[in-house]
């Protein structure tokens, strides 16, 4: 990731070992991945401090290294075991609140001396948690008093103090200090932005935004810097993801139209219900694509019970009734066994094209997954090299060299952010010329993430839920604050199970000798020293306990694939009363008769993931009931979280929150290994405007000139943000 999206000249990807030194150059690579000087001139301050106004301490992370400017109020040295330890505890205050810090053994003389009560500095360290109180432990500090002086001072001089994303052995002021040593080095930076595009937005040059935001004189430097920067990441991302769209444009396709009469018209005439008005609207996006000879690129987005998975099938029935084929590919087992039960189920006779008893008009569907029988997977794939099979519903076993299709035209992507883009690329090649791909995803995306991280699939959203969907009633159960909460959840439990239904309880892990590496411990978890609730030991606890005598399956992903059929089918089939679970239920489980739903340790999940989980009850017609467990405190950020899921159904909404709780990389990260974490100053969910403005240009640019040989700069910054390895990564996409 050498010089991440770092236009400029042969200086701007000197080393820093050059520059700063082996042993600081070996600490930023390590901890902040920067490597070069472009790469520190684009790490930019996340905040700044300004003289005499003091940090809230009341605000500060767990866990995260901070930087704080404070006074000390007071400082007392204590000694322990028979005076021969000591301790430094030193209380600082900024007016908003109180943070103490502890300093042990012989490192207690300096700070002693250096701090005392009405001193002001600034401190650095990483916030922990100490009998139920936040503290930073042996902190470094920088004096700020006048008498200590007028390095330290000077040294951050002007009014506004950068404060940098910060790692152990490199506070912020040293990383400030190792800025000023490549500062002079930001005249050299070649500006992407085209000129005409610059001056009609009014945006300062390229090396005056890196100075601006690097040493503000003002709080209207720093806005010019962002502005202009943001423009930078969004810009030069959208170039390439419109070069990309524009190159899928050039690639040959096989137009794929449904043959009148056909398998289609056939499926469509024995469906007992009608398509919702966005089922309609969205099938007819996909079919004048699928009529186009070029290949369509198209992200299907939905609410979870959406009905998603009926308008790719009729996607692929009219691929197969244009003699192509269709794959679908299931990021599991247990999803591809699902979507392949319930597609033949919708089907009917249609799907047992060739066989006695099966329609004139049907095709084969078969199911190609890793743990199947040498037979049983010789057939299909002899019914795929054939053309008998129409459709193939599978895992990645798909993408194996030894797969074979007839003409595959059709590629549908389930639950996109689990297969990357290789795997995506890999069955692609499987087509004759490129086939049609359809991404489907239940996590609802906002518009403006979607351009950014799917920037190069024309988008359709599913945001009504059909009818017959009963709406899902979502509480928190503070189990450690009112434990006879928890008493009631599973009372209600029983209740549904008495009443006919089913009910599934979702824990955070499997909990067998062989357990997940122990993870590297947040501070809440310290906090609360308890390993997350498992499946086992919950199952056990409920059949003993308060489900005693109601049937209890258990369901997670360390099971052999058959033994994990079994007990789906058994749960489907009703011989089940509670599936204890962990998320491998996340997606595509589809048990309408399933009514109640316990998350344990709710707040170990994400917005989004709990979302997906509700979404597996209220499938039918009796309303849907989902309790989120927590022992998290009332006032806790995952308490928030929690309130947000309950407080609404709409997936976009919740989608909203959760990105802006959590940092973007996250979010981009985990949709597009890597690819998007370039993104240092711009907020997707905020920069909505800049992002759909840059979509624009970048359109406009690329269609007058694809190669941008007109504009070398340009050119520049987009081999920068695609090293090679990316460049692929796009190209594969």
């Amino acid at each position: 990731m050498r010089g991440r999206g770092v236009p400029g000249g042969a200086v701007l990807s000197e080393s820093l070992k050059k520059t700063l030194g082996p042993a600081t150059a070996k600490v930023m690579a390590e901890n902040l991945d920067l490597h070069t000087v472009g790469d520190l001139l684009h790490h930019y301050p996340r905040r700044y401090e300004e003289r005499g106004q003091l940090t809230r301490l009341d605000e500060l992370p767990l866990d995260e290294h901070v930087t704080v400017v404070a006074q000390v109020a007071d400082s007392r040295v204590h000694t322990f075991n028979g005076g021969r330890g000591q301790r430094l505890e030193i209380t600082i205050t900024d007016g908003s609140g109180r943070l103490q810090l502890v300093f042990f053994g012989r490192g207690v003389h300096k700070p002693h001396k250096d701090l005392p009560p009405g001193s002001r500095a600034m401190f650095a360290g990483k916030v922990s948690v100490f009998n139920r109180k936040l503290q930073l432990a042996h902190p470094t500090y920088e004096k700020l008093d006048a008498d200590s002086g007028d390095g330290a001072v000077s040294a951050f001089a002007g009014k506004l103090i950068p404060i940098y994303p910060a790692c152990k052995g490199l506070e912020s002021w040293k990383i400030a200090k190792a800025v000023d040593a490549v500062l002079p080095q930001a005249q050299e930076a070649l500006d992407p932005l085209p000129p005409a595009l610059r001056d009609g937005r009014g945006f300062v040059s390229l090396p005056e935004a890196l100075l601006k935001i690097h040493r503000p004189q003002s709080k209207a430097d720093i806005e010019d810097a962002r502005q202009r920067l943001k423009w930078d990441e969004a810009f030069v991302l959208q170039v390439a993801l419109a070069r990309r769209r524009f190159a899928d444009t050039q690639l040959p396709a096989v137009a794929r139209r449904p043959a009148p009469d056909g398998l289609l018209d056939a499926f469509d005439a024995k469906l007992p219900f009608t398509l919702t008005e966005g089922q309609q609207q969205v099938s007819k996006e996909i079919f004048d694509d699928l009529a186009t000879e070029h290949p369509m690129h198209r992200l299907l987005q939905g609410e979870v019970g959406s009905g998603k998975t009926l308008v790719a099938l009729r996607a692929m029935l009219a691929v197969v009734d244009a003699g192509g084929q269709a794959a679908m590919l299931a990021p599991t087992e247990v999803l591809a066994q699902q979507h392949h039960r319930s597609i033949t189920e919708m089907m009917g006779e249609l799907a047992e094209g060739g066989m006695l008893g099966g329609s004139e008009q049907g095709t084969k569907v078969v199911l190609l997954t890793g743990s199947m029988g040498a037979a049983a997977r010789r057939q299909a794939l002899l019914d795929l090299v054939t053309g008998e099979a129409g459709i193939v519903i599978g895992t990645h076993a798909l993408i194996e060299d030894k797969v074979q299709f007839h003409d595959l035209g059709l590629v549908v992507v389930d639950e996109q952010h689990r297969f990357g883009v290789e795997q995506r690329d890999a069955l692609r090649s499987k087509g004759k010329q490129p086939p049609h791909l359809l991404v489907m995803t239940a996590t609802p995306i906002p518009r403006t993430v979607a351009m950014t991280v799917f920037g190069d699939l024309e988008t359709s959203v599913l945001d009504q839920l059909p009818a017959g969907r009963s709406p899902i009633a979502t509480h928190v159960v503070p189990a450690a604050d009112k434990p006879h909460f928890l008493v009631r959840a599973w009372d209600r439990v029983r209740e549904e199970a008495e009443g006919g239904h089913q009910a599934y309880v979702v824990c955070p892990r499997i909990g067998d000798d062989e357990d997940e590496k122990p993870k590297k411990k947040s501070a809440e978890d310290e906090a609360e020293k308890r390993p997350p609730l498992a499946v086992l030991e919950v199952a056990e606890k409920l059949m003993a306990g308060p489900l005693k005598g109601l049937r209890v399956e258990v369901l997670h992903g360390r099971m052999h694939p058959d033994d994990k059929d079994g007990v789906m089918r058994r749960f489907a089939a009703g011989e089940a009363d509670v599936l204890v679970a962990t998320t491998v239920i996340e997606v595509g489980v589809n048990v309408p008769n399933a009514t109640a739903m316990v998350i344990m340790d709710a707040d170990r999940f994400g917005v989004s993931q709990l979302h997906q989980l509700r979404g597996r009850v209220g499938r039918g017609s009796a309303p849907g009931l989902c309790l989120l467990v927590t022992e998290m405190p009332e006032a806790s950020p995952a308490r928030a979280r929690l309130g947000a899921v309950a407080a609404t159904l709409d997936g976009f909404e919740l989608s909203r929150i959760d990105l802006e709780q959590r940092r973007e990389g996250d979010v981009l990260g985990q949709a597009q290994s890597g690819v998007r974490s370039s993104l240092r100053v711009l907020a997707v969910i905020e920069d909505e405007d800049v992002i759909a403005a840059a979509r624009e240009e970048a359109v406009a640019i690329v269609a007058a000139d694809p190669e941008l040989t007109g504009l070398p700069e340009l050119r520049t910054a987009l081999d920068a943000l695609l090293d090679k390895e990316r460049e692929q990564y796009l190209e594969k996409g």
